[in-house]
């Protein structure tokens, strides 16, 4: 028996609207817009220093970044660390570790439990991001809760929590 060719089954074109409404693609949309709104909020924030907010507004910062930013232990990172936590290569990390360390982000220091290995640490203005991140983060989540409603929201966190973990 033959196997029907995609013409043999229908002569009709293929229903592709599932290719822009699956989940993941759901998803993606929907953390690109959140880390667009985060990014905003950190650009217009008076604590962030001025430099970096320019480089925010400008879109010079962008979602790579705050891979950094959302995955660097308080207490340092080594690079392959970092680069594991965010699901990137260990050079795409250290291309955005440098580009961090001329904004005065972070800096690379001495690990302390490995002479020949370097800590990524945040530096005072980087604490200073961390937080105007925290801050934005928090905004960004009430604007979602304020948009799709309290117990979507809770549903929506929870089913992410359970598919992530």
């Amino acid at each position: 028996m033959a196997i029907p060719t995609p013409r043999q089954v229908s002569d009709s074109p293929p229903d592709d609207r599932w290719r822009s409404a699956h989940l993941g693609r759901l998803m993606g949309l929907a953390l690109r817009r959140f880390d667009a709104r985060v990014l905003y909020l950190m650009a217009h924030d008076p604590n962030v220093p001025l430099a970096l907010s320019n480089l925010a507004a400008r879109e010079q910062i962008g979602a790579a970044h705050v891979h950094i930013t959302r995955h660097l232990g308080l207490h340092g990172s080594r690079l392959t660390e970092l680069a594991q936590s965010a699901g990137i290569s260990k050079q795409a990390m250290g291309d955005l570790v440098t580009q961090c360390e001329a904004w005065d982000l972070v800096r690379r220091e001495p690990d302390p439990l490995d002479a020949r290995a370097r800590r990524i640490v945040f530096t005072a203005t980087g604490l200073l991001w961390l937080e105007a991140f925290r801050l934005a983060v928090a905004r960004a989540e009430n604007e979602f809760r304020a948009q799709v409603g309290e117990d979507i929201a809770t549903v929506v966190a929870l089913g992410l929590e359970a598919y992530g973990s």
